[in-house]
């Protein structure tokens, strides 16, 4: 009898459908000589670190037992929100644990999901068994129909072949706690404020933060475009020059627009000629939401959830991919797949191609695709309707059989021998897969000029601004944590240099966005990315409207807080660890030297000078007394923004000193200076709004500390 483990109770029932002719019981199901149970996910978690140190002598959050770093980690089961056993996981895991331990069990096969969070789900429910020592099998579903899981369990491969899969699991859980619980802790003691700080969600959080500071900060820039916009024929013809002028140099302008009148504008060549244009690529999770988040402003937990329920219904292919790519060895599913597609009535056909079929683009699982098994559209909810659909349409222009004709058309301009305008416009004469595929761009339609046709032109100054960055979308951030260090540059300078010349991104390189996936470059993973973005917005850190992110008070704080704390989580760091866990998962590297580069920089954070109390440096924690107050009496304390009168409540008492000034954060002992003697040594480190350090001493007036200048009141 050969036990199965499913992650969930869904996959649970799908897989007793591919086995066929099972019999339910309260806790599982048999037949066929097997036995099918199943989890809620994590079971498991990592012990709190009052499990290996003991509690503090207050009981709560304290500097007593942080940093932690444990010899060994270990876990137990989870508890509910009140600390307390949660009496419904304990129940589920005690049914698993009879079941791994009943003798007519000879092996236990693993059915977590396919990827590492799944992996190691199901590992830690046995070993924490007698079951552990039975042999162990793995279930690998791309999808969740009853032909799928039942030639899958026909080729159930041992456990041990995804050994370095549940390593890069482990890692990645070990190196998460100990930045959370560690930094969370220290974070939240040193502010007063419950400051979530995690591996991941810190930089993405610093992201918003800094588009949106760069959005607030910015000052457009006035400058002057040439341009003419005179008509030929009954049609206006737009030229603008290349070159700009401040909008000190209108003179300037007008001066060079009067040397473009002076000449004869011709045109001077005309290119035509016809395309078959490709579709777009498959979708990846990342890929789907982007599409979702712009045409439906559905956000990303949503489109996540209910493509992860139209997986567990069979309908669509495992949902968490990075890939836009099928596997070769997945030709004749795709054939199958085609078949149940056609008979719907879409143009379909099998086609071998480096932009649908590439292993090297594959690191777990291919692109989403639907399955065989064709839902019933009026049984869909709504947003059920619009993911399927999306992937459907998405696969139906992929092996469209018809082609997807285009005219393509390019018009140069000669004004005289100073300047050449080139013109490009693209006219769709057949629609092809563009029918199924709403993502197409538009048509540029040019005004009908031939080769030698003089140009009326009228070139004058134009004032215009230049435009702050955008703030980011589901889509941008998307991209973005795919890869941070892309330079995107290239693709914009591309694309504003022949606007029309493509309607898909079949054609595109992203042999660069893939070596970073693959190498751990990106923020977050298409497992985890989502939810994460999810805890963002529930902290109150960012906020989503429509599909539009900005951030929140709460968040500005949080990374402002952290940057005065020396918690640097940024992408630098945060791809550093996921290198190493991409090494841990190729073999490169041992779990414990993973965790050990996370414990070098938790490490550091705790000896930096500002949080070392032996410091001169030194900024205190939430509640540190360092003076008295000397407008009311009442005592100076360490508060969430700096240093501020305890009688606040009692007697109203407003005073306090900023945490930072000038960019310099202000430390304790600085701040029992400035209360004892009314006034600080010359202190360095300051920075002017125009971006210059200076050097000055703090006062006390009028109940303020304000900087003073020696060396100016000298002078004068």
């Amino acid at each position: 009898m050969i036990l199965i483990i499913a992650e969930k109770p869904s996959l649970a029932r799908n897989i007793a459908a591919g086995v066929g002719n099972m019999k339910k019981t309260a806790d599982y199901y048999e037949g066929g000589g097997y036995l099918v149970t199943w989890v809620f996910g994590h079971l498991f978690s990592l012990c709190d670190i009052e499990d290996y140190t003991g509690p503090t002598s207050t009981g709560r959050w304290s500097m007593e037992n942080i940093p932690c770093f444990p010899a060994e980690f270990r876990f137990a089961l989870r508890s509910g929100k009140d600390g307390q056993p949660d009496a419904g996981i304990a129940r589920r895991f005690a049914a698993v644990k009879r079941l791994c331990e009943r003798e007519d069990v000879t092996a236990i096969m693993n059915a977590g999901d396919a990827d590492r969070e799944g992996e190691i789900i199901v590992r830690l429910c046995v070993q924490h068994t007698e079951g552990k020592n039975k042999p162990q099998l793995r279930l690998w579903l791309p999808d969740q129909t009853p032909e799928t899981v039942a030639a899958a369990l026909k080729a159930a491969a041992s456990d041990s072949d995804y050994d370095r899969l549940a390593d890069e699991g482990f890692a990645r859980t070990y190196i998460d706690w100990l930045y959370g619980v560690n930094l969370t802790r220290f974070a939240t003691l040193k502010t007063g404020t419950l400051l979530r700080v995690g591996r991941v969600i810190v930089p993405i959080v610093k992201a918003i933060y800094d588009r949106d500071m760069q959005i607030k900060n910015f000052k457009p820039d006035i400058y002057y475009a040439l341009v003419s916009r005179a008509e030929t024929n009954g049609e206006t013809v737009e030229l603008t020059s290349k070159y700009r002028f401040p909008k000190e140099e209108y003179e300037k302008a007008c001066r060079a627009c009067k040397k473009l009148n002076a000449q004869t504008a011709t045109v001077t060549a005309k290119k035509t000629k016809k395309e078959n244009l490709k579709p777009g690529k498959l979708y990846s999770l990342s890929k789907l939401q982007n599409y979702l988040g712009k045409k439906y402003k559905m956000p990303m937990d949503v489109s996540l959830a209910v493509t992860q329920k139209l997986y567990e219904d069979g309908y669509l292919t495992y949902p968490r991919t990075n890939s836009e790519y099928l596997a070769t060895a997945e030709k004749d599913k795709v054939k199958q797949i085609l078949g149940k597609v056609g008979a719907l009535g879409y143009p379909v056909a099998f086609r071998e191609d480096k932009t649908v079929f590439d292993d090297a683009k594959i690191e777990s699982h291919s692109a989403l695709t639907p399955t065989t098994k064709i839902p019933d559209a009026k049984k869909l909810s709504e947003n059920e309707k619009k993911v399927y659909s999306a992937v459907l349409r998405r696969f139906v222009a992929v092996f469209c059989s018809e082609k997807c004709v285009a005219e393509k058309t390019e018009l140069t301009v000669s004004v005289g021998p100073c300047e050449d305008y080139t013109l490009k416009g693209t006219v769709i004469s057949e629609p092809g897969w563009t029918k199924f595929d709403d993502t197409a761009r538009g048509s540029k339609i040019l005004p009908k000029l031939n080769k030698g046709d003089v140009v009326n032109i009228d070139f004058r100054p134009v004032e215009k601004e230049t435009s702050p960055p955008r703030h980011y979308t589901i889509e941008t951030l998307n991209n973005y944590l795919k890869n941070p260090f892309r330079e995107e540059k290239a693709a914009q300078k591309a694309k504003a240099a022949d606007p029309d010349a493509e309607i898909s991104d079949a054609d595109a390189d992203d042999a660069e966005d893939y070596r970073a996936m693959f190498e751990g470059l990106e923020l977050g993973t298409e497992a985890t990315r989502t939810g994460i973005i999810d805890n963002a917005i529930k902290s109150k850190y960012i906020a989503l409207k429509k599909d539009v992110y900005t951030i929140l008070p709460g968040g500005e704080f949080l990374i402002e807080a952290l940057g005065q704390m020396h918690i640097s989580m940024d992408k630098y760091k945060t791809s550093a660890l996921g290198q190493a866990l991409k090494k841990v998962y190729r073999g490169k590297m041992e779990v414990a030297d993973a965790v050990a580069l996370a414990k070098e920089e938790i490490a550091a954070v705790f000896a930096h000078a500002a949080n070392d109390p032996a410091s001169p440096a030194y900024t205190g924690f939430f509640g540190d007394g360092v003076g008295i107050c000397p407008l009311c009496g009442g005592e100076v304390k360490r508060s969430r923004y700096g240093f501020a009168c305890d009688g606040y409540k009692e007697k109203g008492c407003k005073f306090k000193i900023p945490g930072t000034l000038c960019g310099r954060p202000i430390a304790a002992a600085e701040a029992k200076i400035l209360l004892a003697d009314g006034k600080t040594p010359v202190l360095e480190g300051f920075v002017s709004k125009a971006g210059k350090p200076f050097s000055a001493a703090l006062e006390l007036k009028n109940g303020r500390a304000e900087f003073l200048f020696p060396d100016r009141r000298e002078e004068k």
